[in-house]
């Protein structure tokens, strides 16, 4: 996160509040990376086998973590790589589409 203009944000992770600071521009990037903490902490916490919030964390930090690196080290799906065919393919249709609009 860069450190211009840090903003307060409460947010709710497994039913408790955090507050934490946020560059405007980082908003909803930090509050999808809530919802996907949440998530996942939720999923470990309802298969019944862990109880404690710390333990839970922990395992959701590993199970992130594994996620992470294994993009990284080209094992798993290159969301980087998706990100950028997806752009060029909506650049390639804005253009067509926008042709079509010459044509009415």
């Amino acid at each position: 996160m860069s450190t211009d203009k840090l903003n307060t944000l409460d947010v709710m992770i497994l039913d408790r509040e955090f507050r934490v600071a946020c560059p405007e521009e980082e908003r909803e990037e930090l509050l999808e990376a809530v919802a996907y903490l949440d998530k996942n902490m939720r999923e470990i916490r309802d298969a019944g086998k862990i109880t404690s919030v710390e333990r839970i964390a922990i395992m959701a930090a590993l199970n992130i973590s594994h996620e992470l690196l294994t993009t990284r080290l080209g094992h798993g799906f290159d969301m980087a790589d998706f990100k950028r065919r997806m752009d060029s393919m909506n650049a390639a249709i804005d253009s067509v589409l926008a042709d079509q609009d010459e044509l009415f």
